[in-house]
């Protein structure tokens, strides 16, 4: 990340290339130029006072979501192959929902984060991981090896080897669907798309059962509460460090105006939380594969509509909680014509599964269409 989308940073060019920038190119990757992202990559919108606002290629007046709502328009629209997007709380998932395109968040711990901001720094590095967005699946597989492993620098990056999707035994996989999490439900084509969804598991011999894991109204609470905890101290360090003056996006503006920093004592407790959440959700994938469920219970929203909105994440940041991979590809067609995507969560380290889930759902619905634009 180079401006970050902050006045103070407009002119910063960065001494080295992040490290998955770094691997890209030496794997042969061409860089065709960079994308948009929100300040500070806070916002469900993908604007500000540096580059401006960016579109959604299904709709103008409608936003490409975020963070990385940049790379998802650019390659839904056709633009570029693929681009790397970064996930703290659905930032890949969600521009990839709502612009029709595959995106995956790997493991936490799966890709170094040197180089890009966040950075693997501080209380919630562990939300945050770097992942592709492409087309097709068949990209996304491409890519992640590539980026992927341990560089000698980010300190939380574990040496765990990848397992080849195409390993994976559809047919005899435990699948968990659902398409109301009981915190927001969603309309009925999103959960119609999540249905149709499981049926494609379900006639290649898969074993499916609609359950809603438990405790998500608890992890996404603690989620938020994590972000919180230092009233976002954080973020005004980060304003203050780029040189900005004041709060460039009024989400940005709003977040930290509103924050409240918690005592030490509530601090410690609320990460207690966090693991004994971690810890009874591992049991409960147990006894499961792979969750099919929505990636969130909207299409794209229009500009300025996020701080409306933004609690949908309720599907998506839960899984920036427990570390666990997770990809969204497009599985229908809202009655706006809007793409809606379906989510697909594994077991730690097992993107394998992940993708191919994935790719079972994008045979079923076509995945990536081409924009009106």
């Amino acid at each position: 990340m180079t401006t970050a989308g902050t006045v103070g940073w407009r002119d910063r060019v960065p001494a080295r290339d992040a490290t998955v920038v770094a691997r890209l190119k030496a794997a042969g990757g061409i860089l065709l130029g960079k994308t948009n992202t929100p300040e500070f990559t806070w916002s469900d919108e993908t604007d500000n006072d540096v580059y401006g606002r960016t579109s959604n290629p299904w709709d103008l007046e409608r936003t490409p979501g975020g963070s990385s709502g940049g790379a998802a328009a650019i390659v839904a629209a056709g633009g570029s192959p693929f681009d790397i997007g970064s996930d703290t709380g659905d930032s890949i998932r969600q521009p990839a929902h709502v612009c029709g395109i595959a995106g995956l968040k790997p493991t936490s711990g799966r890709v170094p984060r040197t180089g890009h901001w966040p950075g693997f720094e501080g209380l919630f590095q562990s939300f945050t991981q770097l992942g592709p967005l492409a087309r097709r699946v068949e990209d996304l597989e491409l890519l992640l090896p590539i980026i992927a492993g341990p560089d000698g620098e980010d300190p939380h990056v574990a040496p765990v080897e990848l397992a080849h999707p195409a390993a994976v035994r559809v047919e005899r996989l435990r699948v968990v669907t659902f398409g109301d999490n009981g915190i927001r439900r969603p309309p009925p084509a999103t959960i119609e798309a999540v249905r149709a969804a499981a049926h494609a598991f379900e006639a290649l011999g898969a074993e499916v059962e609609e359950q809603v894991p438990p405790g998500l109204e608890e992890a996404w609470e603690v989620w938020d509460g994590l972000i919180r905890a230092d009233g976002f101290a954080w973020l005004e360090r980060l304003i203050s460090g780029a040189g900005t003056p004041g709060f460039g996006s009024y989400e940005t503006r709003d977040w930290v105006t509103r924050g409240e920093p918690l005592r030490a004592d509530a601090l410690t407790a609320l990460i207690e939380r966090a693991d004994a959440i971690r810890g009874r959700l591992l049991v409960w994938l147990g006894g499961v594969d792979l969750i099919v469920c929505p990636a969130m219970p909207r299409p794209a929203i229009r500009h300025g509509e996020s701080s409306k909105a933004w609690f949908g994440d309720t599907y998506s940041d839960v899984h920036n909680l427990t570390g666990w991979p997770a990809a969204v590809v497009r599985g229908g067609t809202s009655p706006e014509g809007l793409p809606i995507g379906v989510q697909l969560v594994g077991p730690p380290w097992r993107e394998d599964i992940v993708l191919a889930g994935a790719r079972v759902v994008e045979a079923a619905s076509g995945g990536w269409i081409r924009p009106p634009i």
